[in-house]
């Protein structure tokens, strides 16, 4: 799984809303890859956007992880994660924070604002976030530094929105339309 360069990410086009793009439920694959040791792994689940009374959403991913081990034997169990994104200065960005508020990176998919950078001492994540079409995205985590060497790649594809994922008012659950489509409506 590569995801393309960030010059080869599509225009997402003004008036992009990102929080309308994510809201509602995602499958995600991710590889896993140890660059020091060479050991990899995956990651599937899904992941769920759901609004947030602020004007955010809540990010949370439940799955298995595989992973492989430098000799011992491999592991496989539940994993998880959540993250709060509130919005940012336009609606094209949302900022990333940890459960407990403190600030973490800016996620968008075009510009500038499709990368990010992330220091955790000792280490630095550096993300990239690739817009792949209206019901398909990607980022990579590239972490280097003396602790970590790793690559970890995710792409996430729409799910079909379920019974406790109606539309709000303003319509944002799956399918997204992009904003070209629902200016032809």
């Amino acid at each position: 799984m590569n995801i393309p360069a960030p010059d080869e990410t599509p225009d997402t086009g003004p008036g992009f809303d990102l929080r309308a793009y994510l809201r509602g439920s995602w499958s995600v694959d991710r590889t896993l890859l140890d660059r020091s040791t060479g050991t990899s792994g995956t990651f599937t689940g899904v992941v769920r956007f759901t609004a947030n009374d602020d004007g955010g959403l809540l990010w949370r991913e439940d799955g298995t992880a595989r992973w492989t081990s430098v000799g011992g034997a491999p592991f496989t169990g539940p994993a998880s994660r959540e993250y709060l994104l509130q919005p940012a200065d336009t609606p094209d960005v949302l900022d990333v924070y940890f459960p407990d508020g403190r600030p973490f990176h800016r996620m968008g998919f075009a510009g500038e604002a499709n990368q990010d950078v992330h220091w955790c001492d000792p280490d630095t994540y550096r993300v990239t976030y690739r817009f792949l079409g209206p019901d398909e995205c990607g980022y990579r985590w590239d972490v280097t530094g003396p602790a970590k060497n790793q690559l970890l790649e995710s792409v996430l594809h729409r799910l079909a929105a379920g019974p406790d994922e109606a539309p709000d008012a303003a319509g944002d659950v799956a399918p997204y339309a992009a904003p070209d489509a629902r200016r032809a409506e």
